[in-house]
C-alpha cells in the first residue's frame, strides 16, 4: 500500500514546489538584467548602480527562497562516496538523521540569529549604501529568516518521507502527495 503524506505537509511539499517553479523566472530576469548592464556599460559607457543592485537582490532571492526546493529535489552538496551505493532505506537513515541532527538546529540557530539583525534593519528601513541606490536591504536582509522558515519547513516534509520510507512504505511520489487543489 502506497503511503502518502500528511495533508499540511502535502501542501508544503506542493508549496514549496510551486515556489521554486516560479523562481526560475527571476533567473531569467537577473540574466537579461545583467546582460543589459554589460551592454550599458561597454558599449554605452553608462552605469547603472540601482540595475547593479538588482542583480544582488535577484541572486539573494534565489538563493535563498529556492534552497527548499534543492532540499526537496535532493539537490544539495553532499560527499556521496558512500552514500551513492547504499539501499534506499540506508540512504532515508543518513538523510533523517541529518535533517534532524544538523539541517533543523542550525536553521533555528539561522532564526534566532538573524531576528535582531532584521529588526535593526526594518527599525530604519534600511537601503542601499550607494548613491542613488535601491531602498530594500531590509527586505533583502528579511530573507534570511525566510529562507530558514522555509529550509524547516521542508525539513519537516523531508523527515515524514523518511520515515515513510524506513518504514516499508515505497517512496512518495511529488505528484502523489500533493492535495488536488494543486495538482
Amino acid at each position: 500500500m502506497r503511503a502518502s503524506l500528511p495533508t499540511p505537509l502535502a501542501w508544503i511539499d506542493a508549496f514549496t514546489e510551486r515556489l521554486g517553479k516560479a523562481l526560475t523566472w527571476l533567473v531569467l530576469i537577473m540574466m537579461l538584467t545583467e546582460f543589459t548592464i554589460v551592454v550599458l556599460r561597454y558599449l554605452f559607457n553608462v552605469s547603472n548602480t540601482p540595475m547593479q543592485e538588482s542583480v544582488m537582490y535577484l541572486h539573494a532571492t534565489v538563493f535563498l527562497l529556492a534552497a527548499a526546493y534543492t532540499l526537496k529535489h535532493d539537490g544539495h552538496v553532499r560527499v556521496d562516496i558512500f552514500y551513492r551505493g547504499m539501499s534506499v532505506k540506508k540512504k532515508a537513515w543518513i538523510d533523517l538523521l541529518g535533517t534532524v541532527f544538523l539541517l533543523l538546529p542550525i536553521m533555528v540557530f539561522v532564526v534566532m540569529a538573524s531576528l535582531g539583525y532584521v529588526e535593526k534593519s526594518w527599525r530604519i528601513l534600511e537601503g542601499s549604501p550607494e548613491s542613488g541606490g535601491l531602498p530594500g536591504v531590509f527586505l533583502l536582509k528579511t530573507l534570511i529568516p525566510l529562507f530558514a522558515v522555509l529550509m524547516s519547513l521542508q525539513g519537516l516534509v523531508e523527515v515524514t518521507r523518511n520515515l515513510l520510507i524506513i518504514r516499508g512504505h515505497p517512496a512518495v511520489d511529488d505528484d502523489q502527495d500533493q492535495p488536488e487543489e494543486y495538482v
